[in-house]
């Protein structure tokens, strides 16, 4: 009796171990999230974790396409550095699709869409509409978007200034260091909602000229992990989900 257990026994173990051999683990994809850009990424001070809208979609995106994430924070400006020196896997931020970033990364299909917006100072209650009624005057963006590329493509400016943060931007234009500041507009928008900047507004008159998707990002050529991204993105499109994270962060 004893030896027919012992040999049950190892019958049964062997068998789960082909079972557990055969079973597949869900891939941990490094996301790379800023820490100053919200309400897509921004850091939970109570949590001490990055929270946001485009780490909602991340995390659902995730849950649907059959991998799991890791959110990291990393500057806005070292984003794609980042990911095409393996540091990260995804970036996961308000960062738009653009041709020239589209030669060194590949975008997802898109989660959200939306322009730049234009800053001033309070009591400037200029209706401004382009960025051309700033010509010779000092402006800022941040550093690593597609605005301040293409405030310095203008070439109209006395001086074109480039901040880390938004929050960086503001300040400066509060305290009269530049004329207009160009940023995300829902960003801005948000930021802005909350109170704690009383010194500039957005100018609602503005047209946007820069006007872009929201996408996930990974390194270019990575079809495996592109496949399973999209398949994500179009399952929480499909069922809802990603409306109601865009409705839960005030995006629509």
């Amino acid at each position: 009796m004893l030896t027919r257990f012992r040999a049950l026994t190892f019958v049964v173990a062997l068998a789960t171990g082909i079972v557990s051999a055969n079973v597949v683990a869900e891939p941990v994809y490094k996301v790379g999230a800023t820490a100053t850009g919200i309400p897509f990424t921004f850091l939970d001070v109570k949590s001490q974790s990055i929270q946001g809208m485009m780490v909602d979609a991340a995390q659902a995106v995730a849950k649907a396409g059959g991998f799991e994430v890791e959110i990291q924070q990393t500057t806005f400006a070292s984003l794609i550095p980042s990911l095409t020196s393996n540091k990260i896997d995804l970036i996961s931020a308000a960062m738009l699709r653009t041709p020239a970033r589209e030669k060194v990364v590949q975008y997802s299909d898109p989660v959200f869409s939306y322009g730049e917006g234009l800053i001033v100072k309070v009591d400037d209650q200029t209706q401004y509409t382009r960025m051309e009624d700033f010509a010779g005057e000092v402006v800022g963006a941040q550093v690593g978007t597609v605005f301040i590329d293409e405030l310095n493509k203008r070439g109209v400016f006395k001086e074109v200034r480039g901040y880390d943060s938004i929050p960086d931007l503001m300040r400066d234009l509060a305290l009269g260091r530049i004329k207009a500041g160009f940023a995300d507009r829902p960003v801005v928008a948000y930021q802005l909602a909350q109170g704690t900047q009383n010194k500039v507004h957005l100018v609602q008159s503005y047209q946007p000229v820069v006007i872009g998707d929201v996408c996930l990002i990974m390194r270019k050529g990575d079809s495996a992990t592109l496949e399973q991204v999209n398949k994500g993105i179009a399952a929480i499109k499909a069922d809802g989900s990603l409306d109601q994270i865009i409705s839960k962060w005030k995006l629509n």
